[in-house]
C-alpha cells in the first residue's frame, strides 16, 4: 500500500497545482480590496466556457482564443467591480458577500440556460503523453499546468514585490484612506485588480477545461477548493496560495486513497474549518481586515 504514496504524492501535486492557480487569481483581488470574492468560481467557469466558444464555435487556434478568453473576463471582473461591489463598498460585510455570491449565480444560470446540463470538452493543444519516472507516472497535463502555474507565480511575485505596480498594491492593501491621500484612485484600482483577479480566473479555467468535462456548477467546485487553498495559505499571501493548493490536493490523493472516498470530497471543507479554528491567519497571512 505505502508503495503507491509516491503516485499519490505526484497526483496530489498536479491536481493542488489547479486549485493553487484558482487560490492565486482569488488572492490577487484580494491583495487589492481585502474582499474575498464569493462569486470567483463561477467567474472560472465562463473563462473555460469563453474558451471553449472561442476554439470550438469559432474555430480561433488555442493560443489567441486563450488571450481573448482573460480577456474578456478582465472585462468583465473590472465591469463587475466598478458598477455591482464598489457603490457598495462601504456597506456591512454581508452585503458584500451577497452580491458577489448574487454575480456568480448569474453567471452560472447564463451558462446553464445556454448549455443546460452538456458536458463540453476543450482539446488539448499539445500532445496527450505520459511519462514513467522511477514506477510513478506523469503526463503531459501534469506538466504543462504545473510549469504554468509556477511561471505564473513567479510573475506575480516579482510584480507584487519589484514594480511600482506592487507598491501601490501594497500601499492600497495595508490602508486604503492612507492610499487615497496619497493620490491613488482607490475605486478604479480595485476594478482593475478584480479584473485582473477575473483573468488569471479565466486562465485556471481554461487549464481546467483541458482536464475536466466542462459543466456550468463546475464553479462549486473550484470556489471550496481555492477558498480552502487561500485559507490554509494565508489570505494575502501569494506564495502561501500556492503551498495551500499543493497541500490540498496531496491530502484529498492520500485520504481518499488510505481512509476514504469521501475525503476526496470533504477535505476543503474540513481544511477550512480547521484553519479558522486554529491559526486565521493560515501558514503565511498577512495582517489585514478581512472582508468577505
Amino acid at each position: 500500500m505505502l508503495s503507491l504514496l509516491p503516485q499519490l504524492i505526484v497526483s496530489g501535486i498536479a491536481t493542488g497545482m489547479l486549485y493553487a492557480l484558482v487560490a492565486l487569481s482569488m488572492t490577487v483581488g484580494y491583495r487589492a480590496t481585502t474582499v474575498v470574492n464569493f462569486g470567483h468560481g463561477d467567474m472560472v467557469m465562463i473563462g473555460g466556457y469563453a474558451s471553449f466558444v472561442l476554439a470550438v464555435g469559432l474555430g480561433l487556434p488555442f493560443a489567441p482564443a486563450f488571450a481573448l478568453a482573460a480577456g474578456l473576463l478582465f472585462a468583465i471582473g473590472f465591469a463587475a467591480q466598478r458598477l455591482l461591489m464598489q457603490p457598495i463598498m462601504g456597506g456591512p460585510h454581508l452585503s458584500l458577500a451577497m452580491m458577489a455570491l448574487a454575480v456568480g449565480y448569474a453567471f452560472r444560470g447564463a451558462a446553464r440556460l445556454e448549455w443546460g446540463n452538456s458536458i463540453l470538452t476543450l482539446s488539448h493543444p499539445y500532445p496527450a503523453e505520459t511519462f514513467v519516472v522511477g514506477g510513478v507516472v506523469f503526463t503531459m497535463d501534469d506538466l504543462v499546468i504545473s510549469g504554468f502555474v509556477l511561471l505564473l507565480l513567479l510573475v506575480l511575485l516579482l510584480v507584487f514585490n519589484t514594480t511600482s505596480i506592487g507598491k501601490v498594491i501594497q500601499a492600497v492593501f495595508q490602508t486604503q484612506r492612507g492610499a487615497a491621500l496619497v493620490g491613488i484612485n482607490v475605486g478604479a484600482f480595485h476594478a482593475a485588480m478584480w479584473g485582473a483577479g477575473a483573468a488569471l480566473g479565466a486562465v485556471g479555467g481554461v487549464l481546467l477545461a483541458l482536464i475536466v468535462p466542462l459543466t456550468p456548477d463546475i464553479g462549486v467546485w473550484t470556489l471550496v477548493r481555492g477558498f480552502a487553498a487561500m485559507t490554509l495559505g494565508g489570505f494575502g499571501s501569494l506564495p502561501g496560495a500556492v503551498i495551500g493548493g499543493l497541500l490540498l490536493g496531496i491530502m484529498e490523493k492520500v485520504l481518499g486513497f488510505y481512509a476514504s472516498t469521501v475525503f476526496i470530497d470533504i477535505t476543503a471543507y474540513l481544511v477550512t474549518i480547521l484553519v479558522l479554528l486554529i491559526r486565521p491567519k493560515g501558514l503565511f497571512g498577512q495582517h489585514a481586515t478581512l472582508r468577505i
